[in-house]
């Protein structure tokens, strides 16, 4: 198979991504349904955190087992810096943007009014989660990509078709998502918005494929792995705070359950492709 064909194949797997967006054009969802929506997103990136950790630390592990300590400090730095950047960065980028958002939101004189605030905040709070959700999953999906392209480059056409079929369902339950915290909000993203996300959160897919053809590194992919897993944490434990704020326990645990095991049936092809 051609280096094209292969990038062509890994375009096919970022964006299937496409599939799962529309789900935010929904029109005036119920609560149980708001509370859902943003319980299975919990799951599919719970899931999707473990995933990413477990890809990350397999070669330090493998170090480890080898009594290689350079190659342990080296790697296992790297992937400690990843999260660091991806979880406490994003709180920081998180706190200044509220900052920014109150300031905006701020009335701008005695006669102006205040009613619109609260709707204000809770739409510009529901589009950077959305955002914050597909850049971690874009940054999953550049590393997902760089695997596709080693096992191309090392001649495992096979390994690397079945992991484009893996992946590729894989991104289809990622759109989802993507758009859940708009969804549970009840704001309706444009096409365009949809097409943006899907661009940050499945295009790297593609671009992952491309490098990886050229370029074998396992320092790289931790990296870039560590730094997924970081900033999906963080969405994890924003989209947690949503759920217990809706107060239905019973419905938002088997719809977590549920996430989880799409997360795990989606991911089955790629775990049977030795990936």
């Amino acid at each position: 198979m051609s280096s094209a064909n292969i990038a062509l194949l890994g375009a096919i797997a970022g964006f299937t991504i496409y599939l799962g967006l529309p789900i935010g054009r929904l029109r005036s969802p119920t609560p149980r349904l708001k509370a859902g929506l943003n319980a299975v997103a919990i799951g599919i990136l719970v899931f999707l955190v473990w995933d990413v950790l477990a890809h990350a630390w397999e070669p330090v592990d493998e170090a480890l087992g080898k009594h290689e300590w350079g190659s342990v400090a080296s790697k296992g730095g790297t992937l400690a810096v990843g999260l660091t950047i991806g979880l406490a960065g994003l709180v920081h980028y998180d706190t200044w943007m509220a900052r920014r958002r109150t300031a905006a939101a701020r009335p701008a004189g005695p006669g102006a009014a205040t009613t619109t605030e609260p709707a204000l905040k809770t739409r510009s709070q529901a589009g950077s989660l959305a955002l914050m959700i597909a850049t971690g999953i874009g940054l999953h999906n550049f590393a997902e990509g760089l695997a596709i392209g080693n096992s191309a480059a090392k001649g495992e056409l096979s390994l690397a078709v079945l992991l484009i079929i893996g992946f590729g369902l894989h991104n289809a339950t990622e759109g989802f998502g993507i758009v859940a915290p708009l969804a549970a909000e009840g704001e309706r993203p444009s096409w365009l918005t949809l097409l943006w996300l899907g661009l940050i959160g499945g295009g790297p897919t593609f671009l992952g494929t491309l490098v990886g053809q050229h370029l074998v590194d396992d320092t790289l992919s931790i990296a870039f792995l560590g730094l997924a897993a970081g900033s999906i944490l963080y969405v994890v434990i924003e989209l947690l705070a949503v759920a217990r704020k809706a107060g239905l326990k019973t419905l938002t645990t088997w719809c977590i359950l549920l996430g989880l095991l799409l997360g795990f049936a989606t991911d089955a092809i790629v775990t049977a492709a030795g990936a």
